[in-house]
């Protein structure tokens, strides 16, 4: 008996998953939380790995498989060699066994404006950090001033919780932890 496949990615943990393949009735799902550009989907891997002939592949789009023009016809050739289908639903696009010129066609160049889009989009952001760079700006996580620690301590030593003195000295909660590491009174929370 076929099956429909789903497989769903986004690039990061925090991000959610609902939007992608809302309403397609799916008998299995795939879902990977990591960057497309990772070789490494485990998820990914297993679906394949899962998938027979006459099993349908639903993906939201053409980015969410693959970010290069090679893995994207690689992925899709291998599976309809199979005898699976393959059916991207942003573009409206599916493939079979039976050779469709102009959806292969649509494919190759859907898939070459993906990796287009992520040279620029890598491109723009080494420029926008090299420009940074030049102007001095420090780029990543402020450090912490640990010439503070002793008003942090004093304030603490004075009776006020975590809380308050964050506020007082404008900092994260978790920067004034790191300050006071070490100082012998309770920390109030």
């Amino acid at each position: 008996m076929s099956e429909n496949i789903g497989y769903i990615r986004v690039s990061s943990e925090g991000q959610n998953t609902d939007r992608q393949l809302d309403g397609i009735v799916l008998d299995k799902r795939y879902i990977d939380k990591v960057s497309g550009a990772s070789k490494d989907r485990p998820q990914l891997t297993a679906c394949l790995d899962y998938i027979r002939e006459g099993d349908t592949l639903h993906i939201h789009s053409i980015d969410r498989l693959a970010r290069s023009l090679r893995d994207l016809q690689e992925i899709v050739d291998s599976l309809v060699t199979r005898g699976v289908t393959v059916t991207f639903h942003t573009e409206r696009l599916t493939f079979t066994s039976e050779e469709n010129p102009v959806s292969t066609m649509m494919l190759q160049m859907l898939g070459m404006i993906a990796q287009f889009e992520r040279t620029l989009t890598r491109k723009r952001q080494r420029e926008g950090i090299d420009m940074a760079k030049a102007k001095g700006k420090h780029l990543g996580r402020p450090s912490i001033d640990y010439t503070r620690r002793d008003e942090a301590c004093t304030l603490l030593d004075q009776g006020n919780n975590i809380s308050q003195i964050s506020r007082a000295m404008g900092l994260s909660r978790a920067s004034i932890y790191k300050l006071i590491s070490g100082h012998t009174k309770t920390v109030q929370y």
